[in-house]
């Protein structure tokens, strides 16, 4: 890919289910955010990452990079009150980068194969995300739980990270976002979505799980062997 490119990795979260910092926890012997920064820095289109943190965590992850050989690892940098900014901050922390993929720092099996693809459809169509087709049956209930209808499954996707796109353009929505008090937006392309761009979604793999409970490290070792 000629355009420069970059990761925001967010680690900034308060990690409340898990009732200790997600992204300190061992994964087979291996930190979850280590194995997330280790995906991106095999992948060939990535040049750089910022990860975004809590200040006091800065000092370990760059310990961390060191431990574990990640030598893309630009800065780490302190987050926002909402996703939404801190999102903002790492994306303004990727100095000239060309392109950008926004990932949770607690999705540890995300694949170099999955990132390159929804770069490659990023640089394509100027936003992308990895999704996976829905498995379940999606209903919609009212306010007292009785169903009102069933969805189309075959048209519905379960959205995940990384979630990428072009930062000139990610600049202007998320201005407009915000002028239209959109603050804690979960889902970078929902801003681009809102505003009549273009998102294009790229199968990813089922395994690439969120670390939310401690189920999920118990999930993530069995998905490794």
């Amino acid at each position: 890919m000629s355009r420069t490119t970059a990761a925001v990795l967010l680690a900034a979260g308060n990690s409340t289910r898990m009732g200790a910092p997600k992204q300190f926890l061992l994964i087979h012997g291996c930190p979850v955010l280590a194995r997330t920064m280790q995906a991106f820095e095999a992948c060939s289109v990535i040049d750089r990452i910022v990860v975004v943190a809590q200040p006091t965590d800065h000092e370990r992850i760059y310990a961390l990079a060191k431990e574990y050989g990640i030598s893309k690892l630009q800065t780490v940098i302190e987050g926002g009150v909402t996703r939404q900014e801190s999102a903002y901050k790492g994306v303004m922390a990727c100095g000239d980068a060309q392109l950008v993929a926004v990932h949770d720092g607690a999705r540890p099996l995300i694949t170099p194969s999955v990132i390159e693809r929804v770069m490659l459809a990023a640089d394509q169509y100027g936003a992308a995300s990895v999704a996976v087709r829905a498995k379940d049956t999606m209903k919609i209930a009212d306010a007292d739980g009785l169903v009102v209808s069933t969805l189309d499954r075959s048209v519905l996707w379960n959205v995940q990270t990384p979630q990428a796109f072009k930062p000139d353009q990610y600049l202007k929505v998320y201005a407009h976002a915000v002028d239209q008090g959109v603050t804690n937006s979960t889902d970078e392309c929902a801003l681009f979505e809102a505003q009549g761009y273009p998102v294009m979604l790229v199968e990813g793999e089922y395994t690439n799980i969120k670390m939310t409970t401690p189920e999920d490290i118990l999930l993530a070792e069995g998905l490794l062997k």
